[in-house]
């Protein structure tokens, strides 16, 4: 079950950063930004290269095995306790987001969720 998990993860990472490097100004309009040449270049890197960095990450400890996994486990709960938190401040004080944002939103939580099952599984 942890394994799957931590795929889904690097399977999700991969895509997400190949859509924001082949097509950067349709993902970025989709979240809400508009991309000059320095936001191309920041958009490019964050949305591009650390979700790759975190593809390849989550693919590493579903290879390396056990404890790498349970690593990857904490990591998850830890990050997407962060986005879930944030993104949920946002949208207390800036209002609702459009349907894009709301879509990552469930994922992120839904992701939380996994991550906090397994924990107490493996407690």
């Amino acid at each position: 079950m942890l394994a799957a998990y931590l795929l889904l993860n690097a399977v999700l990472y991969a895509v997400f950063a190949a859509a924001s490097t082949v097509v950067p100004a349709r993902i970025a309009a989709s979240l809400g930004f508009t991309l000059d040449t320095q936001g191309r270049i920041e958009f490019l890197t964050v949305y591009g290269g650390l979700e790759l960095g975190l593809a390849v990450f989550y693919a590493w400890a579903v290879y390396a095995g056990v404890p790498a996994q349970r690593v990857a486990l904490m990591f998850s709960l830890f990050v997407y306790g962060a986005l879930v938190l944030y993104r949920g401040a946002g949208f207390a004080l800036y209002g609702a987001p459009g349907t894009t944002l709301m879509g990552v939103a469930g994922l992120e939580l839904l992701m939380l969720i996994g991550a906090v099952t397994l924990v107490l599984r493996s407690s």
